[in-house]
């Protein structure tokens, strides 16, 4: 975190009727700020740089740096196009395995904002894909190491059950984070603990389209037409 219990963000979004926005910060959170927390700036376009003092899932005290990124400058009174205040969220994709890295690198632990049905499933086959290299890479090691693996999967078990340990969080958070796109709180995860028909119900949450408007959970994912 930045002197000043500050610390550096994009815009993701930011509504000038409603006066309402949506911001990511350098520790991977998603914020939502109001023209008020702009100050003498009233507009502001996606992609601009800001300097922030976090306030729970608030962004306080916004401050725009220069970014070639800025669309438009942002000065008091300067009319602002549609274009420029919302483009890249409907357009911009990105493949399965950037957003299976994605989940493992900057979202591990994060539980807010949204996410689609693409980023859950890229999450969900490549953390299996890699849950079967490792434990076949765990087969192998403990053959040649020794060990009876076909009878007693001793190795095997290790490095798998290791391997699952570390994907569990982003597991979790993804899958709160899934439940959020379409508007429910995740807290519904917890139907997991019913026994048979709770992982049958949540796995349906997650085949559900996403939301095609903001929610209280954030904007709309990246790469959602419209």
């Amino acid at each position: 975190m930045a002197a000043g219990g500050t610390i550096g963000g994009e815009v993701l979004y930011f509504d000038a009727e409603r006066g309402v926005g949506f911001a990511t910060g350098a520790d991977g959170n998603r914020y939502v700020f109001d023209r008020h927390d702009l100050g003498e700036v009233e507009r502001v376009a996606k992609g601009a740089r800001i300097e922030f003092r976090p306030d729970g899932d608030r962004a306080r005290e916004i401050a725009v740096a220069a970014s070639r990124r800025t669309a438009v400058p942002v000065t008091a009174g300067q009319p602002m196009t549609p274009a420029a205040a919302f483009i890249d969220p409907r357009n911009r994709t990105t493949g399965l395995f950037g957003y299976f890295r994605r989940t493992i690198g900057t979202n591990y632990a994060n539980f807010r904002g949204r996410a689609r049905r693409k980023e859950y499933w890229g999450f969900v086959l490549f953390s299996t894909l890699l849950l079967i290299a490792i434990a076949a890479a765990g087969f192998l090691l403990g053959t040649a190491l020794g060990f009876d693996e076909e009878r007693e999967p001793v190795v095997t078990s290790i490095a798998a059950g290791v391997a699952t340990l570390a994907l569990l969080i982003p597991s979790i958070a993804v899958t709160v984070r899934r439940q959020h796109d379409i508007g429910l709180s995740g807290w519904f995860l917890l139907l997991w603990l019913i026994p048979s028909i709770g992982a049958l119900i949540v796995f349906v949450f997650t085949l559900v389209p996403t939301q095609r408007h903001d929610n209280k959970w954030g904007p709309i994912p990246d790469g959602i037409r419209l």
